[in-house]
């Protein structure tokens, strides 16, 4: 009997093929759950912590390869999920972020039969009409659209005084797949709504719908477009930055033309090498340029990918300047600061620069990441030890650390964050994005980039140019000590007089609640030992006794309930 043949989703009528994508990506993100919530919560509970851990490598490995799998598969939203999860490589293990790199340059590219037809509707003349020349092989595939080389018509090129130039055309049906791509991922953030761990601080269903209206934007070319003028604007007097040329002749919402910018990729570090540019002072540069779009200019490229940025050499640069430009393209995905967040941002940034715990956890409830009615007076404890000891280290320094101390101060560190009421606010998500990939990259162009070098200088000039400026602040700080100086003797009268009279209390919340955590580890053991014994006996006296025997294994899930899901929900 010959095997069934496997019908393509390319090779289903559009409805079906769109139900086939929505249903294959929800099987996905079900199936993945399921070993999630397997490996662990269920077998920690049963004291098979160990098990966990050794397989985590391999079974990280796996669920990348399945991902990068179905993100080339389907395109669409798939590929910027896994893009970001391969720029996390201060984050994630590395087999996933080496696993999903490849997806910045693998995307399969449209035919050039449906890329002509829909730029020639978009522009409205035929494709040899617009241009002298544009060459059928793409320079590039991206998950909705994709960039061919072109040449303009004699007359385009003396209006813009531009001859190469480079053509963006989007996906033809990508409105239809971005639409059910979301509702996918809308479905899969009512799940994570119903887990308590993660509604808690987050709103999945808000974040998801944050991501639509960003999605929505970037396959509007006349909106990134807007966003390019923009940009470029905003550094026009910056020799450390460089933005394509835009060609509103030949622009629409699906198609884009801008002047080709093509050079280095900024991932490239045998190329950056050969050209006589230093990879760590690229990355020292990326970084600076990134801190200025967040907090002079309010205006973030959420989408610093490889892809999207290129080195350009400058070859006339003076002995000892920068002999590079960092090119940015493709600004369709991008960030906008409210001055409240930005405010925020910068008292984190000096906060962070001067190890200053505290001002760190008001930096916190300024973003909103922590609500006001949080106590944090053990948040602030915790952050001064983990400032003590880890603060300064880069990734590489960090790297060398003994894991067993990292397990330790972790397991404490979270217990105390985990009680405290977190959230991540909204219009984080490009933000956050533009942050992780930037950690990313400049990780990855140098091993021992040390994220405090870049930001205290930069959190030096906030401080110079904040209206209080920094001997405002000085001496306000100076005001404050002298009048707890001079409280301290009648709080002190005061404690003693409190032990005199019998009235001095101690808070041992913290001791109870590890108490009662005991007791519940407890009772949980011995409810699994319980069912071990009523399985094996049960099983045992199947044979002399069947209904006994029945009714013990059916009797010992009980326990096993008990053991797996009791305190769930408990902080």
């Amino acid at each position: 009997m010959p095997a069934p043949r496997r019908i393509s989703a390319g090779s289903l009528p559009p409805a079906s093929a769109h139900r086939a994508r929505y249903r294959r990506i929800l099987s996905f993100a079900a199936r993945e759950f399921i070993k999630i919530w397997w490996f662990e919560l269920v077998l920690p509970r049963f004291g098979l912590s160990s098990v966990s851990e050794r397989t985590r490598p391999a079974r990280m490995q796996r669920f990348a390869r399945r991902f990068h799998t179905l993100a080339v598969s389907l395109g669409g939203l798939m590929i910027k999920v896994g893009q970001f999860m391969s720029s996390r490589l201060d984050v994630l293990p590395p087999e996933i972020t080496a696993e999903l790199e490849g997806l910045q340059d693998e995307v399969p590219a449209v035919p050039f039969a449906a890329i002509k037809q829909l730029a020639e509707a978009e522009l409205g003349v035929p494709l040899e009409r617009a241009y002298a020349w544009f060459d059928e092989v793409p320079v590039a595939a991206a998950s909705l659209g994709q960039v061919h080389r072109a040449r303009l018509s004699a007359l385009d090129a003396a209006d813009t005084g531009l001859g190469n130039v480079v053509v963006k055309v989007q996906r033809p049906g990508i409105d239809e797949i971005v639409a059910v791509d979301l509702a996918a991922l809308r479905r899969v953030a009512g799940w994570l709504r119903r887990v308590r761990i993660v509604a808690d601080r987050v709103d999945a269903p808000a974040l998801v719908e944050e991501f639509a209206q960003t999605s929505r934007e970037e396959i509007d070319y006349l909106h990134e477009a807007a966003n390019a003028e923009r940009f470029a604007a905003n550094f026009a007097d910056d020799p450390r930055v460089d933005t394509p040329q835009l060609v509103w002749e030949r622009i629409t919402r699906r198609v884009l033309t801008l002047s080709d910018v093509t050079a280095i990729k900024i991932n490239d570090k045998t190329a950056l090498r050969a050209a006589g540019i230093d990879p760590s002072e690229v990355a020292d540069v990326f970084a600076e340029v990134m801190f200025d779009q967040v907090f002079t200019h309010s205006f973030v490229h959420a989408d610093p990918h490889p892809g999207n940025i290129f080195v350009t050499p400058v070859p006339e640069a003076a002995p000892g300047a920068q002999n590079f430009r960092l090119t940015f393209i493709d600004f369709g995905m991008m960030a906008e600061v409210a001055p409240n967040l930005r405010d925020g941002l910068r008292t984190l940034l000096i906060a962070v620069a001067g190890r200053d715990s505290k001002g760190l956890v008001v930096a916190a409830r300024e973003i909103g990441v922590l609500l006001p009615s949080a106590d944090t007076v053990e948040l602030e404890r915790a952050l001064t030890a983990l400032f003590a000891r880890f603060g300064g280290m880069g990734f590489a320094e960090l790297s060398k650390v003994d894991p067993r101390e990292f397990s330790d101060f972790a397991d404490e560190f979270g217990d105390m964050v985990r009680s405290l009421p977190l959230q991540l606010p909204e219009n984080m998500l490009l933000l956050i994005r533009a942050v992780s990939l930037t950690s990313g990259m400049c990780s990855g162009l140098n091993p021992a980039f040390n994220v405090w070098d870049a930001a205290e200088p930069y959190a030096g000039r906030l401080l110079r140019d904040e209206s209080g400026n920094l001997a405002m602040t000085l001496a306000q700080q100076a005001m404050e000590t002298v009048a707890v100086t001079m409280r301290l003797p009648k709080r002190i009268d005061d404690v003693i007089t409190r032990i005199d009279d019998g009235t001095v209390s101690f808070d041992t919340s913290r001791l109870e609640r590890r108490l009662d955590s005991l007791v519940r580890i407890g009772r949980r053991a011995v409810a699994a030992v319980l069912f071990a014994g009523m399985l094996v006996g049960g099983g045992v006296l199947l044979t002399p006794n069947p209904v006994l025997g029945t009714v013990l294994i059916a009797a010992s899930a009980v326990p096993l309930l008990y053991a797996m899901f009791a305190g769930i929900g408990r902080r």
